[in-house]
């Protein structure tokens, strides 16, 4: 790989992939396919096209997008134009879209056709127009995709120029834009282009069924295997089946899997497991939440196998600790070990690392840690250290031979099927309807799904429940309003909310509630 392909823009680490493999296959994508040449040209192309459209070095571009093609070829080509990503959960809806949009600024939104009708309501609560770029759209006032073409072209980025800008919610406030740079971009392929394979490049194939707006789908099973100069089988998360995943792991000989441990629940669970010739995949990643021991040993008794856990955040671009190429081998129960750019350490409360064996908060450091929060000083402030090591604020403990294991979840946090919800969110949420006076999110278990929201509702003053409002509006309600995953499963009223003297809610003796009911 060429020296200069390792400083400026992250887009020209992919340029140097084409100029290797560029007649080899990139994308498969329900039967089209593009090579890594297509894929070079029509980003170029499409950056063209945006600069014809006024959009400049330094705008953001919202992708608001299912996986297909046009997400890796937009997002290449906005790079390629100096222009920020900022990923969008095609599941969002106006409030969070609405949200996203003023937060960013965003001058241009790439979508799709099956979604500009959610998109049209989060425009109408702005007060300018962004250029709208649309798949499979013809409706008027919005361009389409396929003809947001220019003459090629390619702007020069410094390293600590923002190339992505992806969202995360935290346990309190609204949620934070991840400033993510070229620097961080290139760092995070590198961590793993790097590790030994006894695969050739082009013979690499990954199955994307995670959503690509998420840092892990974007990152480890998109653009790993194609800077590699393998190719991507493209899926829509919101279409996961599990029969469907282990047929075409079997009809492509996939090498590649990185999965949410409900898909392989689902896998593990169908009547026709082990039906399926799973025998080419080299690797079978999991992350997002432990995985049941069975499942883990069903799953690699049948495709021959071995499962490996990763761990990493968005605002770290992906993973920070792996088991692939760790030491000693995998180790289940573990996150294995850092990668080779990660440093880090685990902390008591005071700050004083812990010895082997003992819990604290895990801190990393290394240069594919985020810049920073967007517009958020003090935020971006609080999350690192004097040193600079970002409080990641998961619970770890490591052994003597430095594999790492995560012993409790971000405060509140609730991860259901690989999603995170923060209750906050939806106690905002649910504090606006007329029939609340209060309420208070907590996760329940669910064997598929890991765990799942639950609502308990304080009415508001001369409410009853049943007659002037009932679980199944609360819970339609939020549907409404927010992405799918995230409303409750179950809504509980409540007379009051448990409280410490000093009024915080204790959401420990709610979930003790549950646990008792359970």
């Amino acid at each position: 790989m060429h020296a200069d392909a390792r400083a400026g823009n992250a887009a020209r680490l992919h340029d140097e992939t084409a100029r290797h493999h560029g007649d080899a296959t990139a994308i498969e994508y329900h039967g089209t396919t593009l090579t890594h040449d297509d894929l070079r040209e029509e980003s170029a192309r499409f950056a063209g096209g945006l600069a014809d459209r006024g959009v400049e070095p330094g705008d953001v571009m919202l992708q608001y997008l299912p996986n297909c093609p046009a997400y890796l070829i937009g997002a290449l080509g906005a790079f390629k134009a100096g222009v920020v990503v900022s990923p969008v959960n095609p599941q969002y809806r106006r409030r969070e879209l609405a949200y996203q949009l003023e937060d960013t600024d965003a001058t241009v939104v790439l979508t799709h056709a099956a979604l500009l009708e959610h998109l049209q309501e989060g425009l109408e609560e702005i007060d300018w127009d962004p250029l709208v770029i649309a798949v499979g759209s013809t409706d008027e006032g919005v361009e389409m995709f396929s003809d947001v073409r220019g003459e090629e072209r390619f702007v020069e980025r410094d390293d600590d120029d923002v190339a992505l800008l992806p969202y995360t919610s935290g346990t309190t406030g609204k949620p934070k834009g991840v400033q993510l740079t070229h620097r961080n971009f290139r760092a995070q392929m590198f961590s793993i282009l790097s590790q030994p394979s006894d695969l050739a490049d082009e013979d690499v194939r990954s199955l994307v069924w995670l959503p690509l707006y998420h840092i892990t789908g974007f990152t480890h099973t998109a653009w790993q295997p194609l800077l590699r100069g393998g190719r991507v089988y493209l899926r829509s998360a919101a279409n996961w089946d599990g029969d469907a995943a282990m047929e075409l792991m079997e009809k492509a000989e996939i090498t590649h899997f990185v999965g949410v441990t409900a898909m392989y629940v689902d896998m593990v669970n169908s009547e026709h497991f082990g039906e399926y010739d799973l025998s080419s995949l080299e690797t079978a990643g999991e992350g997002g939440a432990k995985m049941s021991v069975a499942v883990q040993e069903r799953f690699e008794e049948v495709a021959g196998v071995d499962m490996g856990e990763g761990y990493g955040l968005t605002e770290t671009h992906g993973a920070t600790h792996s088991q692939s190429n760790s030491t000693f081998g995998l180790r289940h129960g573990t996150i294995g070990q850092p990668t080779r750019q990660t440093d880090c350490k685990i902390v008591d409360e005071s700050g004083d690392e812990v010895d082997p064996g003992e819990e604290g908060e895990l801190l990393v450091r290394g240069p594919q840690v985020m810049t920073g929060y967007h517009d958020m000083p003090e935020a971006t402030a609080a999350a690192f250290t004097e040193n600079g090591y970002f409080r990641t604020g998961d619970i770890a403990r490591r052994d003597a031979d430095n594999y790492y294991e995560i012993v409790d979840r971000k405060k509140h946090m609730i991860n259901t099927a690989g999603y995170n919800v923060y209750p906050s969110e939806l106690e905002e949420l649910l504090a606006e309807h007329e029939a609340v006076a209060e309420s208070a999110v907590v996760g329940i278990p669910d064997e598929r799904r890991n765990e799942v929201p639950k609502a308990f509702v304080v009415p508001a003053p001369g409410v009853e429940p049943g007659e002037d409002v009932t679980a199944e509006a609360i819970t339609e309600y939020v549907l409404e309003r927010v992405a799918a995953y995230k409303h409750p499963r179950e809504v509980e009223f409540i007379d009051e909310l448990p409280r410490t003297t000093s009024g915080k809610i204790q959401k420990y003796k709610l979930e003790e509630r549950t646990d008792d009911e359970g």
